[in-house]
């Protein structure tokens, strides 16, 4: 009887990797045709136990009138295209390891370069700020003889015109309020001020969606009471 290695384990309730360890050590016999391994079983085997196996089997060979029985052994070219098809399922799964290997990789390095971007654009940006900060109070000390005080030093950005002939240096609302010491609510109710007139009085001034302040053009004593 020949089988198949699914046919064999299904038939004698054996898993694959004994059959496969009882062929290493012959204690089968297979044969192989066309990339297909079969076993070769005599149709009268019978098992003691549901753990026992078919420790050997024989072919009868008819020579010259009359029968001899040989044990069949397995050739070092069957166990050589056993091991030659374990092999070749281990190199795909090594390869397909190594592309995942890869793409983790690949992955990883950009969310590296991602996040160094980030924070050289955020540093590039507190430069900037730092920058304003500096000549803002440079400009004070020159123009003006009072006493420097922490509304001077706190978060500006640059204001041009479309003609670039003034410049004037904005305090962002929402920094100034900070920098008072202002309870949420209080700041809330000043900043709401500043929403509602902010289409209509000229001293508030818009820039990316942010309430910016002008202390050196215009007097906001009655918004910030």
């Amino acid at each position: 009887m020949k089988l198949t290695e699914d046919e064999y384990c299904k038939h004698f309730k054996i898993s694959k990797e004994l059959l496969s360890s009882k062929i290493r050590a012959k204690k089968v016999v297979c044969v192989i045709e066309n990339d297909t391994t079969y076993i070769l079983a005599s149709d009268n085997s019978i098992y003691k136990g549901s753990n026992n196996i078919l420790e050997t089997s024989k072919d009868i060979v008819l020579t010259n009138n009359h029968a001899s029985t040989h044990k069949a052994k397995v050739t070092v070219a069957t166990v050589l295209a056993l091991y030659h098809k374990e092999n070749a399922i281990l190199k795909r799964k090594i390869v397909q390891l190594e592309g995942k290997v890869d793409r983790l990789i690949d992955e990883k390095e950009q969310i590296l370069k991602d996040e160094l971007n980030k924070l050289e654009n955020f540093y590039s940006a507190k430069d900037r700020q730092l920058k304003n900060i500096l000549e803002l109070v440079n400009d004070k000390m020159i123009s003006s003889d009072k006493e420097l005080t922490i509304h001077d030093v706190e978060s500006y950005s640059t204001f041009s015109d479309d003609s670039g002939e003034s410049r004037h240096k904005l305090i962002e609302l929402k920094e100034y309020l900070k920098s008072l010491g202002l309870k949420s609510t209080k700041r809330k109710t000043i900043k709401k001020k500043f929403l509602n007139l902010q289409n209509s009085d000229i001293r508030i001034i818009t820039q990316d969606g942010e309430l910016y302040l002008d202390f050196s053009r215009y007097d906001y004593s009655d918004l910030l009471a």
